[in-house]
């Protein structure tokens, strides 16, 4: 843990309302022609936590006399779409001393059963289109939750039963808040995306995780926010930028990215309809609001917003940023991005659930990507995870986070003591990324262990082989995964969507991934798709991908 005597302990609650304090007129959300302030934001948040408190929910146990794993606070779920209630829902339950958690709205039946009662949620905050999947789930739940708040939207759905209206819930409660004090050991409690296996829930004190990923340092320079009065001033004081939101606020990535920009006083843009990628709205906000930057989740995120700028007209001169984060950027589509918008910077970071920001890299946009610089604390330690590697290391290592690091899964002590272990006398987050510390002291990140495919004795990293695959020009998306084979034990295999017009021409695909990688890396097999399922974040859904390669789901 770095030293933490010299600058104050934050909590995420107090982080919000000390910049509403400051600049409570500016705009902080944008949605369509709906605009909340600061200030109004703040009061709603301090009125949802006063409904939270005012049916007993809160902190029971204080993070003193509580393992790792365990939790002592009420666990709010937010099963929303991007909205101005899903940042309330963050702000209004840390406010309440509650720990809010994102829930993924693609899940259905048994997965969102599952993690709910993982969660030993409390109460639900959830859009109404989402209630007739959580009527039949709510159902069979261990636990039944205290409180269901209902935000309405145009699905056209009535009340659940026992539940109230979000708005209705806000009129009647106190715009002051409850009379309690947010700490900063309360949880943040992010749920991984179970794109690989069933999601854990990583519980972070709140200092900790502001520190590693939502505001308490400056990405790239790494340089410390010390006290609430820096806050502040950096705030007041710094070019209000406007970021336009398009990954769901369900991701850690975009909760961070948010947060980042309440430091810096920013307005978060949002698109009118949350539910799915409208390039046409993106550059019509771009255009009207001004927008700054905004954050893309790999090629998947990006090759249809460049496909609209070559459709239509639009003035995208207020832009100077895309942040780019959780998927990569392949060469072909940053040299696209070079093309169509020549002026802009590319900021790319790498960071997981459970490390938060780790490594950063900026360039022109007509330039490849260049390897991650490590931001303090990141490094790689050996296969056995009890020493660090020195900088030129043989072979690959184990991507490595220290200082501010979560405290463990919730409720899952065994998995706690193996991805956060004590290596040379101090604590480490080891997710399962693979990774080389190179000589000169920057980190080639190789990809995702538990993606990783053993074929012939050789590791091939999916990443790798679905970045020499993306480069094909009829290539709109490709996942690889791994299948099961007499010969070589696992055998690759790309799961390839190409565009309307090209020709399945799998052979010419290989032949053309061959240019970049070795041959034994090469797929053993192509199958086509007409649509590609990614997370709504953009995330590649490996267990969708090895269904498809192993004939046990067909694509719907």
């Amino acid at each position: 843990m770095p030293d933490s005597l010299t600058i104050d302990q934050f909590n995420l609650g107090k982080v919000f309302e000390a910049i509403a304090e400051t600049v409570p007129d500016r705009d902080f959300i944008v949605i369509g022609n709906k605009r909340f302030t600061y200030a109004e934001t703040a009061e709603r948040s301090r009125r949802l936590a006063s409904y939270l408190a005012s049916h007993g929910l809160g902190t029971h146990k204080e993070r003193r006399d509580l393992q790792g794993h365990e939790s002592g606070q009420d666990h709010v779920a937010l099963a929303l779409y991007n909205g101005s209630e899903y940042l309330e829902g963050m702000i209004g339950s840390y406010l309440a001393r509650c720990a809010p958690f994102n829930v993924n709205y693609r899940y259905v039946g048994t997965e969102l059963q599952y993690l709910l009662d993982d969660a030993r949620t409390s109460a639900i905050i959830f859009h109404s289109s989402l209630a007739p999947v959580l009527k039949e789930v709510l159902k069979g739940l261990a636990q039944s939750p205290k409180v269901l708040l209902q935000v309405s939207d145009d699905s056209g759905e009535p009340l659940l039963e026992g539940a109230v209206d979000y708005e209705e819930a806000l009129a009647s409660s106190d715009p002051n808040g409850p009379e309690v004090s947010p700490d900063p050991d309360d949880l943040y409690v992010l749920y991984t995306g179970g794109t690989t296996g069933m999601p854990k829930g990583v519980l972070w004190r709140q200092h900790d995780i502001f520190m590693a990923a939502m505001g308490g340092r400056k990405i790239g320079t790494w340089e410390i926010v010390p006290s609430y009065d820096a806050l502040r001033e950096g705030a007041l004081n710094g070019m209000p930028i406007k970021i336009l939101m398009l990954p769901p606020l369900m991701h850690g990535a975009a909760q961070w990215a948010s947060f980042i920009m309440v430091c810096e006083g920013a307005t978060l843009v949002m698109a009118a309809n949350p539910r799915t990628l409208d390039p046409v709205d993106v550059w019509k906000t771009v255009e009207r609001e001004g927008v700054n930057t905004f954050t893309v989740v790999g090629d998947a995120t990006v090759r249809p917003l460049l496909d609209e700028l070559d459709r239509g007209s639009y003035d995208t001169s207020s832009l100077f940023v895309i942040g780019n984060g959780g998927a990569p950027l392949t060469a072909a589509v940053r040299a696209l991005i070079g093309e169509r918008l020549p002026n802009v910077l590319i900021s790319d970071s790498a960071g997981s659930s459970e490390t938060g920001a780790q490594m950063s890299t900026s360039s022109a946009s007509n330039e490849a990507a260049g390897s991650f610089q490590p931001g303090p604390g990141t490094t790689v330690v050996n296969e056995e995870m009890n020493a660090l590697l020195e900088p030129g290391h043989e072979g690959n290592g184990w991507l490595a986070q220290g200082g501010w690091v979560p405290l463990g899964y919730f409720g899952d002590e065994a998995k706690s003591l193996k991805t956060f272990p004590i290596i040379e006398g101090q604590r480490f987050s080891i997710p399962g990324d693979r990774a080389r510390l190179l000589a000169d002291g920057v980190i080639d990140l190789l990809g995702r262990d538990s993606v990783t495919i053993n074929s012939g004795g050789e590791k091939i990293f999916a990443e790798e082989v679905e970045g020499a695959i993306a480069g094909h020009p009829s290539v709109v998306d490709v996942v690889v995964t791994g299948r099961a084979s007499e010969r070589w034990g696992q055998e690759v295999v790309a799961v390839v969507q190409i565009g309307p017009e090209a020709e399945q021409d799998a052979d010419g695909i290989v032949e053309f991934a061959s240019s970049t990688i070795a041959r034994y890396k090469l797929p053993k097999d192509v199958i086509f798709v007409e649509t590609l399922q990614r997370s709504p974040s953009g995330k590649a859904d490996y267990r969708w991908a090895k269904s498809i390669a192993e004939g046990t789901t067909t694509e719907s």
